[in-house]
């Protein structure tokens, strides 16, 4: 069991698996803290992303690259966004998805797979199946920490889907730790999303 799950790390540099546990590790806490609806899901989660676009840069896997260095982006705005008060109480609470930012949404989604499209063609990255996998996850993911950063409660369901995909996906390119990162996030999704919409009810 031990050879299935870690072997693929035989010819990996020490300096990377570290890299990689650290990454998970404050992968990890950050979404315990957007669980909480607590702002440090932003600085924790930047340090997260800043690794994982080292690593995956390394490894070559340049669509998981770009949702890191979106994830950093959209976190330093995400920062932002939940760090505004208003009368001493937050300015964007938690909320549902508007009709109005559900087709921002559709769109956001169907550009940011037409722009992986153009990408990975470039890069010459469709040689396999996972390639296209890839394209659909970084949709999901790119509008699920756009809708977080506006704390609406549906990112905990795109999260949800996503993670889903993440988890077979990264375990079959050899990436074992990220891949049970994956799914303690499917887990702590889950209870965020009941918790955010415990937290909006009252």
């Amino acid at each position: 069991m031990f050879d299935l799950l870690f072997s693929q790390y035989n010819g990996y540099d020490t300096i990377d698996i570290v890299l990689e546990i650290v990454a998970v590790l404050f992968g990890l806490a950050s979404v315990l803290f957007a669980k909480k609806n607590n702002i440090w899901v932003y600085p924790t989660g930047i340090i997260s992303t800043i690794i994982f676009v080292y690593l995956l840069n390394k490894w070559g896997l340049v669509g998981d690259m770009m949702i890191n260095i979106y994830y950093t982006t959209m976190s330093i705005y995400g920062w932002y966004i939940w760090s505004r008060k208003r009368d001493n109480k937050p300015e964007f609470p938690i909320s549902r998805i508007t009709l109005k930012e559900s087709y921002y949404g559709i769109v956001l989604f169907l550009l940011t797979i037409g722009f992986v499209l153009i990408v990975y063609k470039y890069f010459d990255k469709f040689t396999h199946w996972t390639a296209y996998i890839d394209t659909l996850s970084t949709g999901i993911f790119f509008v699920g920490m756009w809708l977080m950063a506006k704390r609406k409660l549906e990112n905990w369901i795109l999260w949800i889907i996503g993670d889903l995909v993440s988890i077979p996906l990264y375990f079959y390119k050899g990436y074992t730790f990220t891949s049970i990162q994956y799914a303690i996030f499917t887990i702590i999704a889950f209870y965020g999303y009941r918790e955010w919409k415990k937290n909006l009810n009252k």
